[in-house]
C-alpha cells in the first residue's frame, strides 16, 4: 500500500548538513498496524512525516499504492494527503475557541465556506466512535487531555482516511489515559483502518502487528510482534 525505498533526509542544524534518515526502506501493507520504535534523535518522527507526506525526503522514492509521490506536484500531494492520509500528534492542536464538533470538521472547513449536512453527520458519528457524542457544543478547555486527543482522533475519521499516522499518540498522557487511546486506535485497526504509530513506549509498540526499529537514521530491525 505504502512503500519507502532508499529514503535520504537532511536538516540544518547548527549550521551543519545533518542527516536524519539514511537510506531508510519501509514497506507498509493495508491493514497493518506498524509500530516505529527507536531512542530519541533516531529518526522516528521524521520517517512518519516522510511517509506522511508531510515532509518530502532529499533522495529516494515514496510509492503509495503503485502512484510514485516523490516528483509530485504540491497541490497533487495536497489532495491525495487530504483524502488518504490522516495524522494525529502527541499534542491535539485543538483550536480552543471552536467547540468539540467545529474542530471535528476542521478537514471540511478548509475546503468550503459552509460544512455540508453529511459531514456535520458523519463528524457526530466519529465524536460517537471515539466516546464523545455527549460532549459535541463543549470547547477543548473543558475537557481532559485524553478526551482532547479522541477529539483529535474523530478529527482524523471525519475524512474517510485510508491510513491513519500517530506521532507519540499518547506521548502527553498518563499511563491509564494512554491505555485507553491505544485501546482505541487498535478497535480503529480491527475495523480496516491501516495505522503508522510512533512510540517509545514497548507496551504500546506489543500491541501493534508489526514493529519498525530506527537507530541513528537507520532500520536496524523489524519484528512481528506477539498475538
Amino acid at each position: 500500500m505504502l512503500s519507502a525505498s532508499n529514503i535520504v533526509k537532511h536538516f540544518d542544524i547548527g549550521g551543519a548538513r545533518t542527516p536524519v534518515l539514511r537510506e531508510v526502506s519501509v514497506d507498509i501493507e493495508q491493514g497493518e498496524f506498524v509500530a516505529v520504535v527507536g531512542r530519541s534523535g533516531s529518526g522516528k518522527t521524521t520517517l512518519l512525516n516522510v511517509l506522511s507526506t508531510l515532509i518530502r525526503p532529499d533522495a529516494g522514492v515514496l510509492r503509495y499504492r503503485d502512484e510514485d509521490l516523490t516528483g509530485l506536484a504540491d497541490q497533487r500531494l495536497n489532495t491525495l494527503r487530504q483524502s488518504d492520509f490522516a495524522v494525529i500528534f502527541q499534542f491535539h492542536h485543538l483550536l480552543p475557541y471552536l467547540t468539540v464538533l467545529e474542530n471535528s470538521l476542521l478537514p471540511f472547513m478548509r475546503s468550503v465556506r459552509t460544512v455540508p449536512r453529511a459531514a456535520t453527520e458523519r463528524a457526530r458519528r466519529c465524536l460517537d466512535r471515539v466516546g464523545l457524542a455527549d460532549k459535541a457544543d463543549r470547547l477543548p478547555g473543558s475537557l481532559s487531555g485524553g478526551e482532547q486527543q479522541r477529539v483529535a482522533i474523530a478529527r482524523a475519521l471525519v475524512k474517510d482516511s485510508k491510513v491513519l499516522f500517530a506521532d507519540e499518540p499518547t506521548g502527553s498522557l498518563d499511563k491509564g489515559t494512554g491505555g485507553e487511546i491505544m485501546a482505541l486506535l487498535a478497535d480503529l485497526h480491527r475495523d480496516g483502518l491501516t495505522v503508522v504509530m510512533v512510540t517509545h513506549d514497548p507496551d504500546y509498540a506489543a500491541m501493534a502487528g508489526r514493529t519498525i526499529y530506527l537507530e541513528d537514521g537507520r532500520v536496524v530491525a523489524m519484528a512481528a510482534c506477539p498475538a
